[in-house]
């Protein structure tokens, strides 16, 4: 049996892909700063350990006994305003719980084979829709590009070590129970579709089930090495996925209201240059390692979610 251990592992992605892996018969891992409060677990291939990346600290047997390493931990870049506080937060939330593996993978023995990090579409700037970003184009130089240059380079330096390293690029990943979906979701429940600024910039998404499916594809697949965008085929407007959410869960029943662009530099501060960052972002590189997602449009995503 192989073992899988996961940082984030508390969080939607992590909660899915720990379902999946035990499905397959992978014991997983999960790293928690309060391992005892989730010891009520009845999948017995699930256990939890010790770490606290503000104390550098990590249960060593959990890290030898793995496998593989799948590191989702960060602050979430929606969870608050970005004061100078959080933003540092973000950071320091990604690069020192980077850090706090490299070391302990370096200073010990262990059997890891892969190191699968996750990173996020902000590494690039903006565009028009017209010529999606691949996976060679440069990042931008604003927070969340600084951000995930810092995130990629904790994971890349896991190859000093001789460890395969895959990084995904994620997209807003899409599920009910959370992301930003859910937040998407709070006004229609009182009969309004939001539309944020003119609804024009372009979304770069992804099913969680198809996020999910990456992650797994990652550790089954020996040969897969590398940088890849995970976002879905078809990037919409943002006005689309919000129509395409709004009719699919209330029909006709809602009214569509724009959020113009200065009350929500009003209300976010500097984080509203994310949600009206217009990034249209390709997969062909994933495609062509042969996967194939089982949600390529909105239309059927947004229907197995909300229905």
């Amino acid at each position: 049996m192989e073992t899988v251990l996961i940082t984030g592992g508390t969080g939607f992605i992590g909660e899915a892909l720990t379902q999946l892996l035990t499905e397959h018969g992978y014991h997983v891992i999960v790293l928690s700063r309060q391992p005892h409060a989730h010891t009520n677990s009845a999948n017995n291939l699930l256990t939890y350990a010790h770490w606290d990346v503000r104390k550098q600290a990590i249960d060593l047997a959990a890290v030898q006994a793995a496998d593989f390493i799948v590191h989702l931990a960060g602050a979430n870049v929606a969870g608050h305003r970005w004061t100078n506080t959080y933003k540092k937060e973000i950071v320091d939330s990604r690069i020192q719980s980077s850090q706090l593996l490299f070391n302990t993978l370096q200073q010990h023995p262990n059997k890891v084979r892969k190191f699968i990090s996750a990173s996020g579409t902000g590494y690039y700037g903006e565009n028009n829709g017209l010529t999606p970003f691949t996976e060679t184009d440069p990042p931008t130089t604003d927070f969340l590009g600084n951000t995930c240059q810092a995130w990629e380079a904790g994971a890349l330096q896991m190859e000093q070590l001789d460890k395969k390293v895959v990084i995904f690029r994620t997209g807003i990943a899409l599920n009910k129970n959370g992301g930003a979906l859910k937040e998407f979701y709070k006004p229609l429940q009182f009969g309004f579709a939001t539309i944020l600024g003119s609804g024009e910039q372009w979304v770069s998404w992804i099913h969680l089930h198809d996020l999910v499916r990456l992650y797994f594809n990652a550790i089954v697949n020996p040969g897969l090495t590398g940088i890849f965008n995970a976002v879905a085929p078809k990037p919409v407007q943002h006005k689309d996925l919000i129509m395409t959410m709004a009719k699919v869960a209330k029909g006709k029943s809602f009214i569509s209201v724009h959020v113009p662009a200065f009350a929500l530099k009003l209300g976010l501060g500097e984080m509203s240059t994310e949600v009206l960052k217009s990034v249209n972002v390709s997969c062909r590189k994933i495609q062509d390692t042969g996967f194939q997602f089982s949600y390529p449009e909105i239309g059927a995503a947004m229907e197995q979610l909300l229905q």
